[in-house]
């Protein structure tokens, strides 16, 4: 799956999380007017929120891309300031 796509999917599922939360604070006014206990979110709001975790946890993983070597003396870890501090090891 391209990065683009994998970033369509992280912002559907930042869009599900807040109709999550909306519909939870939806649903605790109805208990309000009703003047029922608030015992927890609807099951349909849960099950939502498990889609959102999923969805969330594969866009996460998939839109940064490829890793970067974590050796110290690699080329890619070389910054612009190393120059700047030469007694450093950085």
């Amino acid at each position: 799956m391209t990065t683009s796509m994998s970033f369509v999917v992280g912002v559907i599922a930042v869009l599900m999380l807040s109709h999550a939360a909306y519909s939870t604070i939806q649903y605790r006014a109805l208990l309000k007017i009703t003047e029922d206990e608030f015992s927890g979110p609807p099951f349909e709001v849960l099950v939502e929120l498990t889609l959102v975790l999923i969805l969330s946890l594969f866009a996460g993983l998939t839109v940064p891309g490829n890793f970067r070597s974590i050796l110290p003396d690699s080329d890619e870890n070389s910054c612009w300031y190393a120059g700047l501090y030469p007694y450093l090891r950085i």
